[in-house]
């Protein structure tokens, strides 16, 4: 294997190590959506206000996970070169606070 070779293939691992990353945080985000959205469907149905209340603490905690996996995921594209986020924020938007 030339230099070249050898540079040409670490070069290869790391891209592909940033790429894996990068999904990795995606991910993340997206399960952090999904356990928020099932706590939301949860809470729009409960109407005893105990349990309602403890429903509401649970998706609030989960929203602020959500939040921190979003800014996981901006931080981990800024990384690699992506500036503008646009598609984040359509693909992946803020679940609302709830009251």
């Amino acid at each position: 294997m030339t230099r070249r070779e050898g540079l040409e293939k670490v070069e290869r691992e790391i891209l592909q190590e940033k790429a894996a990353t990068l999904g990795r945080a995606g991910e993340r985000l997206e399960a952090a959506l999904a356990t928020t959205r099932a706590l939301g469907e949860a809470l729009d149905g409960e109407r005893e206000p105990a349990r309602r209340a403890a429903l509401l603490r649970e998706y609030e905690a989960a929203r602020r996970q959500a939040a921190t996996a979003r800014l996981m995921l901006l931080i981990q594209r800024e990384a690699i070169g992506f500036r503008q986020h646009r598609d984040v924020d359509r693909q992946f938007p803020e679940p609302p606070r709830r009251s």
